[in-house]
């Protein structure tokens, strides 16, 4: 974590100064995905809104914040042995993202980049933890974004999705 904020720090104040591309912007949009992981048997699948505010810093990087709300659909889930049958809903798990967004250009049009912060538990019973979101995106045209990303939350255990999601650029 320490590398991490070092990383920002290097970048706001190197790299900031000496910028090419004003990218500064505001992107909103929409995601889905599939649950995976430690309790990919009590949740189906989940829907979202993402929000960022990135600044570019250079022709090639973004730095920004990234924040929104996801909703995992629980499961109703039967267990059934010697004759004993128990059937258990499990609740919808929500929580907000609260975290910094690093984007990196190789090529014009294509990106690589992540997330990283905490996810703030909205649910009962869901504390939240670590969050984490790797992505690649891809422009469809100058203001939509297409990307795929693998978000994750870590607190005894690991709440995991696989996504697809689409940002408009403002």
């Amino acid at each position: 974590m320490k590398i991490f904020v070092a990383t920002i720090i290097f970048l706001f104040t190197s790299l900031g100064i000496h910028a090419q591309v004003d990218r500064t912007n505001f992107r909103a949009g929409l995601n889905a995905g599939i649950i995976t992981g430690d309790v990919s048997d009590f949740y189906s699948f989940s829907l979202g809104v993402d929000l960022l505010y990135v600044w570019g810093l250079s022709k090639e990087i973004d730095l920004g914040l990234a924040t929104g709300f996801n909703n995992a659909f629980g499961e109703d889930e039967t267990i059934s042995d010697g004759g004993i049958t128990i059937s258990t809903e499990f609740a919808n798990l929500q929580y907000i993202p609260a975290a910094a967004a690093l984007r990196v250009y190789p090529s014009y049009g294509f990106k690589l980049g992540g997330d990283i912060g905490y996810a703030i538990g909205v649910s009962d019973g869901f504390e939240g933890g670590l969050y984490y979101k790797p992505m690649i995106g891809v422009d469809i045209n100058r203001t939509t974004e297409l990307n795929v990303s693998y978000a994750a939350i870590s607190n005894e255990g690991t709440f995991a999705t696989v996504m697809v999601g689409i940002l408009f650029l403002f």
